[in-house]
């Protein structure tokens, strides 16, 4: 009897994880193998081996290794929308939901995992361009993305004169985020949370407000 029960449960198996679970394994173990064990060695087999699920579960959330990458860094910057719902009700609250969103933004991408990715992709390895395209797609041209879709809404309401909104975002996050990234790469800096972003978002947005650099009667530069 006690046999008969046993092989019933062996054969019903572990009960199924809920699929955002398994999801969230399944990039966990990319992650892990990614930058523990290289972009070769992240394959269909092993994400599903590390993540303790069937192969043919894993390709529920990804149909390729190049669509597991892009779940990774996806993730990150699927971070920042929470941050990005809200708009200024007034011109005097576009600053400081920028610096929340900046934050953010930093929070997410300047984590050891994101600068470890990073580092990968500035070493050679096969098939490294198209990791490259997935990570810019996913990681920074949504990011930037995003930023711009935020300040062209402030800009809408009549809250601020954003200009180019794609270009503004850029040099924000150049600011923000692709210095630091780049020095916590060369291993000059500690990733967050160890390092604080806040005072050099605070620089950049005094720098945008006007109140850290002006010219006194300067005209527009030339060709601007």
């Amino acid at each position: 009897m006690q046999q008969e029960e046993s092989k019933a449960v062996r054969g019903r198996g572990r009960p199924a994880r809920p699929p955002e679970e398994a999801r969230e394994a399944a990039v966990q173990a990319a992650t892990w193998l990614l930058l523990h064990e290289g972009y070769a060695a992240t394959t269909m087999e092993a994400v599903a081996r590390h993540a303790g699920m069937a192969k043919k579960s894993l390709y529920h959330y990804a149909a390729n290794r190049e669509e597991l990458v892009a779940l990774v860094v996806r993730g990150w910057t699927d971070g920042f929308l929470p941050a990005m719902a809200h708009d200024a009700a007034a011109p005097g609250e576009v600053l400081p939901l920028l610096k929340e969103i900046l934050q953010a933004m930093a929070a997410r991408v300047l984590t050891a995992d994101a600068v470890g990715l990073f580092r990968l992709l500035c070493t050679e390895f096969p098939a490294r361009a198209d990791l490259l395209a997935v990570y810019q797609r996913n990681g920074i041209e949504r990011g930037t993305a995003l930023l711009a879709e935020w300040l062209g809404r402030q800009a809408a309401r009549g809250h601020v004169t954003a200009g180019n909104a794609p270009e503004l975002a850029g040099l924000l996050l150049a600011m923000v985020i692709a210095e630091p990234l780049r020095q916590m790469a060369l291993g000059l800096l500690a990733p967050v949370p160890a390092w604080d972003a806040g005072p050099r978002i605070d620089a950049a947005l005094r720098l945008l407000g006007g109140s850290a650099f002006s010219a006194a009667g300067a005209s527009a530069p030339r060709g601007g």
